[in-house]
């Protein structure tokens, strides 16, 4: 806990946000931190609640509240309300392998189950956590500790995601040999080309991944290891493989007029934006307007600002291995697309040079989660002409509605930031609730003009007389657009990568284990599907990066275990 009466004499300060206005000029992180002297005050918030719901992870009314790592949430505060920054950081890290990812990009489920947050405003426990790790990066607690003895097991991680980051940290940090293997060009998965820059630096993922090269972690690009032949090299050569590549298969639109132009999966639109960022050429790729605004003294486009000047195109991280260095001997992924769904009529998206440009455009985004947003901050920072968001489901509720009692998750409605800058920006919220496309309109080119939206409303099912979405005859609607983004979600695991390891699925389409544990059943001979394992949203369907490092940290244990025959892994 912090001060014994805290939660009396402070009330909840968060960091400070740039206004909407500012922000979009570029792709910067926007919230700075408040002073030590504050986030001390917001530590002594920490009230002596007896129970700490904030670490418990409990699923309740069919969701999760309280965090899934089960930090230590109450000790660390109680160190920042004493100044003890050095113990804070000892009690985050026992449980969490990379709070300064989690302190910027988790939604908070320790805030929601805060018991300060009962009658009053919660403890402002991730901004708390991301000051933690910060002042000790900045002051030099953090160094890298490569381990003093060596075993002469060999782990290759796939997928060097935040799934598969926590499982190769930790291996190492055991003494095992680890390699992570990566399709993209960068190191990070999701951290890197799934999550944009405002919301997560590429510099704090190069940091990390930095110090995990300089512990002993080796890193190689280019590898795609859906290919057969270089999965078997893999196993081959290592004594554990742990499955971490993501859910990699998204949901797609099934509508007429599916396949013109000018239509694309969420997650490649934000990977070509980041790719053209980190390479410097963002602007230029955007069609050039941005010089006349810089010239009349805006501010210098994103990728000059923040990035670290990586405009040579400079891989993010230095001492990772690309294709040529790989010992697995697989081929580099040809345009690093491989979305199997792309088969279906999707195009291509630009190659890896390229950009998917919404400047100038009328944009629609389908889906109305946390990729959806992103894509709503990314196309207003490209310039776009409008942009509408598209949610099946109704409106949540401003408050919490009688049966969603605390500590619950609140299903309540909130404003992120992309929306909020989409209403300072155009006047008007982008979501458009309870309606979906029934049809995509293009020209004779084959380019999309335009959706036509229909309303949807609940129903019963005559047959069940369960509730289920129908669609409003008479409420259709055609709204301009030159650019449609599918954000729908994942479907499961890539299934070229779950066949080339001979690993089965089960529910969402993901690799199936024992329940509770991650070792999975592989096939393609008896000494390989041994030391299979998995962990992250491959294992457990789309889910949050919290979630994902998790279940990376618990994987690694049950490596250790399969490796050593015990583990002395917490």
């Amino acid at each position: 806990m912090g001060k014994p009466t805290g939660f009396l004499e402070f009330s909840r300060e968060m960091n400070p946000a740039l206004m909407p206005e500012d922000r979009i000029k570029n792709f910067n992180e926007f919230h700075p931190p408040v002073s030590l002297e504050e986030r001390q005050a917001q530590g002594a918030r920490c009230m002596n609640c007896g129970i700490p719901f904030c670490q418990s992870a409990m699923s309740l009314g069919g969701m999760v509240t309280g965090c899934p790592l089960h930090n230590l949430i109450p000790e660390w505060n109680d160190e920042i309300y004493n100044g003890n920054w050095e113990h804070a950081l000892a009690r985050l890290c026992k449980t969490n392998s990379f709070p300064e990812f989690t302190g910027r990009v988790c939604p908070a489920l320790c805030e929601a189950a805060c018991t300060c947050g009962l009658y009053d405003d919660p403890v402002t426990v991730r901004e708390n956590e991301l000051a933690v790790i910060e002042y000790a990066f900045s002051h030099g607690f953090i160094k890298a500790d490569p381990p003093a003895v060596r075993t002469s097991k060999k782990v290759a991680v796939i997928g060097s995601g935040p799934s598969g980051l926590a499982c190769a940290d930790r291996l190492n940090r055991r003494g095992h040999n680890v390699t992570v293997f990566e399709k993209e060009d960068r190191p990070g998965g999701l951290l890197m080309y799934g999550i944009p820059n405002m919301k997560l630096d590429k510099t704090v993922v190069a940091r990390r991944v930095d110090l995990m090269i300089q512990e002993g972690v080796s890193f190689r690009l280019g590898v795609d290891a859906s290919d057969p032949d270089a999965a078997k090299r893999i196993a081959a050569e290592y004594d554990a493989v742990v499955l971490c590549c993501g859910a990699a298969v998204p949901r797609d639109l099934e509508v007429p007029g599916r396949r013109a132009s000018g239509i694309y999966f969420a997650v490649d639109f934000l990977k070509t934006n980041t790719k053209a960022l980190l390479n410097g050429d963002l602007y230029d790729l955007l069609e050039q307007p941005a010089a006349a605004d810089r010239a009349a003294g805006a501010p210098a486009p994103a990728g000059v600002q923040g990035t670290d000047n990586r405009a040579a195109g400079a891989p993010v991280t230095a001492g990772v291995q690309s294709t040529d260095d790989c010992a697995a001997g697989a081929p580099a992924t040809a345009g690093v697309q491989g979305t199997d769904d792309r088969a279906a009529g999707a195009p291509a998206p630009a190659g890896d040079g390229g950009l998917i440009s919404a400047r100038g455009k009328d944009v629609i985004i389908i889906g109305g989660g946390d990729t959806g947003n992103d894509c709503v901050g990314t196309c207003i920072r490209h310039g776009c002409r409008s942009v509408t968001q598209l949610e099946m489901m109704p409106a949540p509720p401003v408050e919490r509605a009688a049966g969603n009692l605390w500590p619950q998750w609140p299903k309540v409605l909130k404003t992120d930031y992309g929306q909020q800058e989409a209403i300072a920006l155009f006047r008007a919220d982008p979501r458009v609730y309870q309606t979906t496309v029934k049809s995509i309109i293009a020209d004779d080119s084959g380019a999309v003009t335009a959706v036509e939206t229909v309303k949807l409303e609940f129903a019963p099912d005559p047959k069940t007389g369960q509730p289920v979405m129908k669609q409003v005859p008479g409420s259709e609607k055609t709204v301009p657009a030159q650019l449609v983004l599918i954000a729908a979600g994942f479907l499961g695991a890539s299934p070229e990568t779950v066949d080339a390891f001979g690993a089965a699925v089960g529910e969402r389409g993901c690799i199936s284990t024992a329940e509770g544990g991650y070792h999975c059943a592989g096939n393609l001979d008896e000494a390989t599907s041994a030391g299979l394992f998995t962990a992250g949203d491959m294992h457990r369907g789309q889910s949050l990066v919290v979630w994902a490092i998790a279940e990376g940290r618990a994987a690694a244990k049950e490596v250790d275990e399969y490796l050593m025959g015990y583990t002395n892994m917490l």
